[in-house]
């Protein structure tokens, strides 16, 4: 990682392919574009989701299944912030997830608001993401059809985190595993999220 080069606009360049590639995530992903999504990602890139954790050829492979088997998952982008430190970088999004799926015979959309919070490192040039780490800040279920209300599980419901609790109850019914201390707003778990990014960009080994 030492291939930065340091000079007259050399960080706005850099900023500026972040934030490319920070949208390219979000559009080739829901797209399906899984050739161009692979380019986006460190060799050593990792993906951390409610329902997924693990590399992101694995990560790749998940999305291309639930894919086909109509599984829709969306995503949207709000501010970028970006913290640099030569080859290395923390990027936090404002994002928010949108699920449709059947829920207690009901078809529901869940929408999850929250941040994309990245560990980012540049090779030969190019910059990628190493590590993709969501914060889940606030969620809501809506019917998609007025009046149609699914009767839920609430001791089930209550069992997940605030931050994330109604996304997790449409995963778990429609079949997944869910993590159940990702991290939310507030809390140990983005405390020391947060102190895992100061580390990054001190140069540190990413110990996630």
């Amino acid at each position: 990682m030492s291939d930065v080069e340091h000079g007259p606009g050399s960080e706005a360049a850099d900023r500026r392919q972040i934030r490319d590639l920070l949208q390219d995530w979000v559009v080739w992903r829901d797209a399906g574009d899984w050739e161009r999504f692979r380019t986006v990602w460190d060799p050593e890139g990792r993906m951390m989701a409610t329902w997924t954790q693990g590399t992101a050829d694995e990560f790749i492979a998940m999305s291309q299944a639930g894919f086909a088997k109509g599984i829709n998952i969306l995503h949207f982008l709000g501010g970028i912030s970006i913290d640099l430190a030569g080859v290395r970088a923390i990027s936090q999004t404002k994002m928010t997830i949108s699920q449709r799926a059947r829920v207690e015979g009901v078809m529901v959309d869940v929408v999850c608001t929250g941040r994309f919070y990245d560990f980012l490192c540049k090779r030969q040039g190019r910059w990628g993401i190493v590590l993709r780490q969501p914060i889940y800040e606030k969620d809501r279920m809506d019917p998609v059809t007025p009046g149609a209300v699914p009767i839920l599980d609430h001791a089930l419901l209550a069992s997940f985190p605030e931050g994330y609790r109604h996304l997790a109850y449409l995963q778990t019914r429609i079949g997944y595993t869910v993590k159940r201390s990702m991290p939310g707003l507030t809390g140990p778990e983005v405390a020391a999220l947060y102190r895992h990014g100061e580390a990054w960009l001190r140069g540190e080994p990413l110990a996630l």
